[in-house]
């Protein structure tokens, strides 16, 4: 014998239990309208009783929403990426938004279906996070749907969320210079235009940047790139620097990922942080407490890098007409137990 569901709860259901109009529910549903504490409480109660489920898509399509945003970050495996998209699908749920979540890489096609399914009205906007401004749809800007770019890639054609990061980067390697660091190896530095992404980029020129600023030299022989940004690469970037046989002092690792792995590598060398070597990393993603050492980090407050991204994009959802604006959130620098010394440096 087949079982039959109940009957799905209205709103005319929950109104009867509530001792209220059905136009308070919507009220309550929607927050369009203020409605009383005690009265939305009584609201809130009757819907959990009945296990009302309201029909929100019905509501959008009639304003031409669906309710849906799209979001594309490059890797989705990396800690980073992790800890900010549950900030943004936290912050988005919120606002009554449901999210969809697509990892991009460095196949702009990827980029290309999103906006389509945005022309289609499958989604109302769009938060990209490009690797590379060359290889974006954003350079269509004038024929996108509502959208927000966040990350590294400069550019004026889109709303955009960011963190100084080759501000954070020189941050990060004068902390290692104050240290009496002189010698400072950079991993996940490339400033090949055919293979850097704007991150490693702006964050290598920030490490130039305080290069230059204490006088010292930029050396190719301490700057390593090993794809993907993960902790293997960063293992694999270190494991390279040590067979090139170069002195160092310090690494700077351009994301925290990064710096676990050559961590690893520098232990099972029998290369001691901070003693004999210092490290920092970047993006003070979770795990970068609990390494061995404690490692030193970039850091800058999630929440409000999803919250900023998520206004502008309903902002612009609203009214498509005012010109790209754009926002730089503050970061500071974490120290912790992996710079906490003067480095004796490594010596080949």
């Amino acid at each position: 014998m087949t079982a039959t569901l109940p009957p799905r709860a209205t709103m005319k259901d929950v109104a009867a239990l509530a001792g209220v109009s059905i136009k308070t529910v919507s009220n309550v549903v929607t927050g369009t309208v203020a409605v009383r504490e005690q009265t939305r409480a009584r609201v809130e109660s009757a819907m959990a009783q009945l296990d009302f489920v309201p029909n929100l898509s019905a509501r959008g399509l009639r304003k031409g929403r669906s309710g849906i945003i799209a979001v594309a970050l490059p890797d989705l495996a990396t800690a980073f990426s992790a800890e900010l998209m549950h900030r943004i699908v936290e912050a988005a749920h919120e606002r009554g938004l449901a999210v969809q979540i697509e990892e991009t890489a460095s196949v702009p096609e990827r980029e290309k279906e999103l906006v389509s399914r945005a022309r289609a009205h499958l989604v109302d906007g769009l938060i990209l996070n490009p690797i590379r401004l060359e290889d974006s749809v954003i350079k269509y800007s004038d024929r996108l749907p509502p959208l927000v770019v966040i990350g590294e890639v400069e550019q004026n054609r889109a709303d955009h969320v960011r963190i100084d990061s080759r501000l954070a980067a020189a941050d990060a390697t004068r902390h290692v210079l104050s240290r009496g660091a002189t010698r400072v190896a950079v991993v996940g530095a490339d400033d090949d235009p055919s293979v850097a992404t704007a991150t490693s980029r702006l964050r290598l020129e920030g490490v130039h940047d305080a290069l230059r600023e204490a006088g010292i030299p930029r050396d190719p022989a301490l700057e390593v790139n090993r794809l993907p940004w993960s902790m293997s690469g960063g293992a694999d970037a270190a494991r390279t620097l040590l067979a090139r046989g170069v002195a160092f002092d310090a690494i700077v690792a351009l994301t925290d990922s990064l710096a676990l792995g050559a961590l690893h590598t520098l232990h099972d060398h029998g290369i001691r942080v901070p003693d004999d070597v210092i490290v920092t990393g970047f993006d003070d993603v979770e795990f970068s407490k609990y390494t061995s050492p404690a490692l030193t980090s970039v850091a800058f407050d999630r929440r409000a890098f999803a919250e900023a991204a998520l206004s502008l994009l309903e902002s612009r959802m609203d009214d498509r007409s005012t010109p790209p604006r754009a926002l730089t959130l503050s970061h500071h620098l974490l120290e912790r137990a992996s710079t906490d010394g003067r480095p004796a440096g490594y010596h080949p």
